[in-house]
């Protein structure tokens, strides 16, 4: 996956004052760079924490703020206060500061030393005292932020720091990225559409239309011993049915469908796109819908979303830069069909072609089927059944005054039965905490029906997603009880009224 941060980092920015002397202000230096090292070391953060120099100023805490704000590979800071740092010093550089902000609130020393502990020491390890008066002057400034509370050698630490450092590598990701919306979307649809000004506005990235001759043009240039040489990829990576193999009746397709995945690559890296939508009511000069090109362009890490939807589209991007290197797939998904059985109630998730490989449980099939819709060519996809675990479906969606960030906790399953008419990437789930509560809640909530499905993030990721950007985030899981979940809508629909965003 291409990321535009070429050497990510989180600065570790410690507080303290003058007030204490040289003595301690050098102790507070070694004790932050032991752990700004222990966190850079930790096989559990996956972006490189790098220690900054003590403030105890008001200027210094401007200065070190607007450095970040202007270096590029700082993706955020983790602020800890050793010491007492008086927090009105802050203000002018909290004000100031542009990039996400993790406020540790741990101490050097895990333990109290019993039989030691004096004045001196209570004057050095202080953070139970020096946190809260900074964590004041944040709530104070109605800022949005992370407080992580623990030790700082504890694994849980290290695991809500990553989950954090994430985000903020997926928030700046997402500044300046460029999405393409190939043809309009679908017509008639209003949860595709949207305020494309407030989304740069809110995220930082731009959406813009193109017409499906931009792509033919890249598709029609493509040499043919590029598309023989993905259809032997093809070969190698999937199992082929027999109409797609060496003199099967359907081969030609194999080959139509390499040239407009190459073509597709071809547009969206002359455009330094980071992801796409497209509309099968928009196909003109295409022999087939792109299947298996999407699917793949998904797992290499692009955003997707169908029939128009930008905001889909956006938020898998996003995802996807958030579950880099984590176990487990992230998809576009779509609720497809309900199994209402009372014994065992499930969600089939799927679309007419597109889900991302990256879920899938084995090897694809690499098959070609007629789709029934967009009046083309039999579209070669890729088949399969998604992996069995824990996942979430997450919704980002226009109310408006405001972008509205919908999680529904599930649990994927694996099949019971054999589908052998439906030819199509799947995956099956059981909805959190009931299906009856979980779908009148999304009903309620006016969750879309395109979906970014992970079985790699948590809800967690979404929280830290929505705080960062300062969403409205809203949660159907293990205790959502509807009508407590009504009255919340209820409730941010009226924070919402009086806290206008544009």
């Amino acid at each position: 996956m291409k990321l535009d941060i070429k050497n990510p980092e989180i600065w570790f920015v410690t507080g303290s004052q003058h007030l204490y002397g040289e003595e301690t202000l050098r102790q507070v230096a070694d004790h932050s760079q032991q752990i700004a090292a222990g966190l850079a070391e930790s096989n559990q953060i996956s972006v490189p924490v790098v220690y900054k120099p003590t403030v105890k100023t008001p200027e210094e805490i401007y200065a070190i703020c607007k450095q970040a704000n202007d270096d590029e590979n700082c993706i955020g800071i983790i602020t800890w206060m050793h010491t007492f740092s008086p927090a009105k010093m802050w203000i002018s550089g909290l004000k100031a500061l542009q990039k996400p902000m993790l406020h540790l609130h741990t101490q050097f020393n895990r333990d109290i030393p019993w039989d030691k502990i004096d004045m001196d020491f209570m004057n050095l390890n202080q953070s139970a005292h020096g946190d809260r008066e900074f964590g004041f002057i944040n709530t104070r400034l109605r800022l949005n932020r992370k407080v992580v509370t623990g030790f700082w050698q504890d694994s849980k630490v290290h695991q809500q720091i990553d989950v954090w450092a994430r985000v903020a590598l997926t928030k700046a990701d997402l500044q300046g990225a460029r999405f393409a919306r190939i043809g309009d979307n679908m017509r008639n649809v209003a949860v595709t559409e949207g305020d494309k000004v407030s989304a740069e506005i809110k995220f930082g990235f731009a959406v813009n239309g193109y017409g499906i001759s931009d792509l033919t043009e890249h598709i029609s240039a493509v040499k043919d011993s590029d598309i023989l040489a993905l259809v032997e990829e093809y070969e190698s990576a999937y199992n082929l049915m027999e109409s797609l193999k060496m003199g099967g009746a359907k081969r030609q397709s194999l080959f139509d469908a390499a040239q407009i995945e190459l073509g597709l690559r071809s547009f969206l890296t002359e455009g330094n796109f980071k992801g796409f939508t497209d509309t099968f009511e928009d196909l003109t000069g295409m022999k087939q819908l792109p299947g298996i090109a999407v699917q793949r362009l998904m797992a290499d890490g692009y955003g997707f979303g169908g029939e128009g939807d930008w905001k889909t589209a956006a938020m898998l991007r996003a995802s996807k830069v958030m579950a880099g290197g984590l176990k487990g797939g992230t998809s576009f998904m779509e609720d497809y069909t309900y199994h209402f059985n009372p014994e065992n109630p499930l969600v089939l998730g799927s679309h007419m072609l597109e889900i991302c490989p990256s879920i899938a449980a084995n090897k694809p099939s690499c098959e070609v089927h007629p789709l029934g819709i967009g009046g083309k060519e039999d579209p070669v996809r890729l088949v399969f059944n998604g992996e069995a675990g824990p996942a979430i479906n997450a919704s980002l969606i226009t109310m408006g005054d405001r972008f509205r960030l919908l999680v529904n906790e599930v649990e994927a399953v694996e099949p019971t039965e054999e589908l052998p008419n439906l030819p199509v990437a799947r995956t099956l789930w059981k909805t959190m905490p009931d299906m009856e509560t979980a779908l009148s809640a999304w009903i309620y909530a006016g969750g879309a029906h395109h979906t970014v499905y992970s079985q790699a993030l948590t809800t967690d990721y979404m929280e830290d997603f929505a705080e960062m950007f300062d969403l409205e985030l809203v949660v159907i899981d293990k205790e959502t009880k509807l009508r407590q979940f009504k009255e919340q809508l209820r409730l941010n629909d009226l924070y919402y009224q009086i806290h206008k965003e544009y």
